[in-house]
């Protein structure tokens, strides 16, 4: 398998869009069979103790986890909402950003990554947006995951823009076969 293709497909968890009969670790599980290597656990409402559970069996599935909002001991770094200070336990992090000059300055603070958000319309947030332009995806001096709406169908066009990669949680987390979106995902966006 190529592992850095794996590297531009992050899925972002909600567990509250899992069908029912499934749980969050079956998703997962089946996301890392298909190749997946990141996950960014969501989860905010929970406890710590109960998202370190959720991160423990996501690296027992083989992935690297990445806390929303607050650090989770074990993970691999921490991804902030917009805005917010960094903490000073985080020694990688990522942003939420909303705009290319969010991403810049995401950037000059030393963000090891960011999300650019909306990518186009969305399921998980209706009406929220309007997207980012296009042209807000090239040449950002740190990587960039398109976020929001994205599909298999427009995977590859994000990355054409300049996404180095991208963020989905929706159509993994409602997906009847999670392991196929995924797997479709990375055909997409595999350099």
């Amino acid at each position: 398998m190529n592992h850095a293709g794996s590297r531009r497909l992050v899925v972002l968890t909600d567990r509250t869009q899992v069908p029912v009969g499934r749980s969050l670790c079956d998703v997962l599980g089946a996301a890392a069979g298909a190749g997946l290597l990141t996950v960014l656990l969501r989860e905010t409402d929970l406890p710590d103790d109960e998202r370190a559970t959720i991160a423990d069996q996501a690296r027992s599935a083989g992935l690297e986890v990445i806390a929303a909002h607050r650090p989770v001991p074990g993970c691999a770094g921490v991804h902030l909402p917009a805005g917010t200070t960094v903490p000073e336990v985080a020694t990688r992090w990522g942003r939420s950003c909303h705009s290319r000059a969010d991403a810049v300055a995401a950037a000059a603070d030393g963000a090891w990554w960011a999300t650019l958000s909306p990518y186009s319309s969305t399921q998980s947030k209706p009406g929220y947006g309007p997207p980012v332009p296009a042209s807000a995806f090239a040449g950002l001096p740190l990587p960039v995951f398109a976020l929001g709406g994205i599909t298999a169908a427009n995977a590859a066009q994000a990355r054409a823009e300049g996404a180095y990669g991208v963020a989905v949680m929706g159509a993994v987390m409602r997906a009847d076969d999670p392991g196929a979106v995924v797997a479709a995902l990375l055909g997409e966006v595999r350099p």
